[in-house]
């Protein structure tokens, strides 16, 4: 029985560590790993899609308390800067058995939002920690890295500092 006991714990570990290996692999000033959005009402968003906009990807769950705090603010901070080419991706990971909260919760985004089905996420690692946020410049450049955040929600101030200057102003 001990024996069997070391190997689940190797396995665990061995499992947690190759985890830890896909989110490390994330360089800033390196192209975003690939992901997709399927969104709650059938749409594919794939990231390659949006070259030329600004995108925070987020992730959120509605039993996360920061996500409470932090999904209303980037509700309004991508209406307000939707004709600057942001673009925000809501990546829920609560289960299905959860989908009507996730509904109503999403009804009062002004973002599209799914389901993440398996919280591990090539190239991200595995999500773990909620709120966390990554942010891909206009070219697919990943310059900002959520895991790299000591406080993982976004505030007001962060967004202005990190991802207003990457906003392509409309021309009048």
């Amino acid at each position: 029985m001990t024996h069997l006991w070391q190997h689940i714990t190797a396995l665990v570990l061995l499992a947690a560590s190759t985890s830890m290996a896909f989110a490390s692999e994330l360089r800033t000033g390196q192209p975003a790993p690939a992901i997709t959005l399927d969104t709650l009402d059938g749409r594919h968003i794939p990231l390659e899609t949006l070259r030329g906009k600004t995108v925070i990807l987020t992730f959120w769950a509605t039993w996360c308390d920061p996500c409470r705090n932090e999904l209303p603010l980037l509700s309004h901070y991508a209406q307000e800067h939707a004709q600057d080419n942001l673009v925000v991706l809501g990546f829920s990971l609560d289960t299905p058995d959860t989908l009507a909260q996730v509904r109503e919760v999403a009804s009062r985004l002004s973002f599209p939002t799914g389901l993440l089905g398996d919280p591990h996420v090539p190239g991200y690692g595995r999500i773990w920690r909620l709120p966390v946020s990554f942010v891909i410049d206009r070219n697919g450049l990943l310059v900002h890295d959520g895991w790299k955040d000591k406080q993982p929600e976004f505030t007001r101030e962060r967004l202005e500092r990190v991802v207003t200057p990457l906003l392509e102003k409309p021309s009048h």
